[in-house]
């Protein structure tokens, strides 16, 4: 699996998981409970990983969507 965002955003993870879902494309949100270790005050931020032959599928979409500045490899 391949990282396609990482961001302390949960607006913007709920908003790209919820993309992914409807174009079928499998995905996995690690560090989710990271926040127990920083106290819940969200320091930490969450990776959305993509399956490596879907990573230029889901890039795609996620540039349409205007958010291709969030792209782990376009920051």
């Amino acid at each position: 699996m391949l990282e396609l965002i990482r961001t302390n955003d949960p607006v913007l993870l709920s908003f790209v998981q919820s993309l992914l879902k409807d174009a079928g494309i499998g995905h996995f949100l690690a560090d989710s409970h990271m926040s127990v270790l920083d106290g819940s005050i969200g320091v930490l931020p969450r990776r959305l990983l993509v399956d490596g032959e879907e990573i230029e599928r889901a890039r795609r979409l996620v540039r349409d969507a205007e958010l291709g500045h969030e792209l782990t490899d376009e920051r």
